[in-house]
């Protein structure tokens, strides 16, 4: 493996192809895409300051690097890269990639990142910005603190502990979702999705886990949650009470209290209901 050691990359594809690189302590400015179609590449201490830096690119490892502003759309059809220790300040970060590991990485402006990728694993994920990972799956997540609208729509396989997240619409459209130990707040969460599981989470949201298919709740508080569970099959066992619940489809609500239980028969088949433990906050 040949190194460059603090370089300085200008024009277009700097180092178009480039192949079985290490790179330390360089700077990639004034030229798009310099490691367009590149492989085997370890980067360490550098800065990217241009747009498309790895596009098309294979076996990436990124080690405290700074992608800045500039450096927009960076890292779209990649495959295998791993990065660690980097700061990303520049949007639309990770598109069409398969196989991904992200770990100590956080996304001061995250807006359309992570779309339509496959197979990642995220951990210690600082990130502010609309859109996170729409489309993608197949992704285990551990520490993500998020701020930010419309994550995770139309995702799938999706596995998400001890986390985070200030957002509107999350998981929206989305199937085979698992949350676990994380704290989510937010209007309108998870709507039109299927196979959605919280386990130990505290929500706040206001008409939450609406039209969802097979919604399991386990020993979940819900926190200033009004109008819940509209036309969703449940099968729910929620610590403490819940403000109000309408009109859930199907399934079983089991709680120490329901300030309000909204059951309208012309709305939804009230026999297909079970409240257990019900009584007045």
């Amino acid at each position: 493996m040949r190194t460059l050691d603090k370089g300085i990359f200008t024009g277009e594809r700097a180092l178009f192809q480039g192949r079985d690189l290490k790179i330390c302590d360089s700077i990639f400015e004034d030229g798009e895409s310099p490691l367009k179609h590149s492989r085997d590449i370890e980067l360490y201490g550098s800065m990217f300051r241009w747009k498309y830096p790895l596009w098309y690119s294979e076996n990436v490892k990124v080690y405290n690097c700074t992608f800045f502003e500039p450096a927009r759309a960076g890292i779209w059809y990649t495959n295998n890269i791993e990065m660690h220790d980097t700061m990303i300040e520049a949007p639309k970060e990770f598109r069409r990639c398969d196989g991904i590991t992200l770990e100590n990485v956080t996304f001061t402006n995250a807006a359309e990142t992570l779309w339509e990728c496959r197979n990642a694993r995220l951990t210690n994920i600082t990130a502010k910005g609309d859109y996170l990972a729409m489309n993608s799956s197949d992704i285990v997540i551990e520490n993500l603190q998020l701020v930010g609208n419309y994550p995770f729509d139309g995702a799938k396989n999706i596995t998400v502990r001890n986390s985070k997240l200030i957002s509107k619409d999350a998981f929206w459209n989305a199937e085979n979702i698992t949350l676990e130990n994380c704290f989510v707040s937010g209007e309108y969460l998870a709507w039109n999705s299927k196979n959605v599981t919280l386990i130990n989470c505290t929500i706040e949201s206001l008409q939450g886990l609406c039209y969802v298919e097979n919604l399991i709740i386990r020993d979940c508080k819900f926190i200033n949650t009004t109008l819940a569970f509209e036309y969703s099959t449940v099968d729910a066992k929620i610590c403490g009470c819940i403000e109000s619940i309408k009109n859930p489809a199907g399934g079983t609500i089991c709680a120490d209290c329901i300030g309000e239980l909204i059951l309208e028969e012309d709305k939804v088949d009230i026999s297909r209901i079970r409240i257990c433990e019900r009584a007045v906050c």
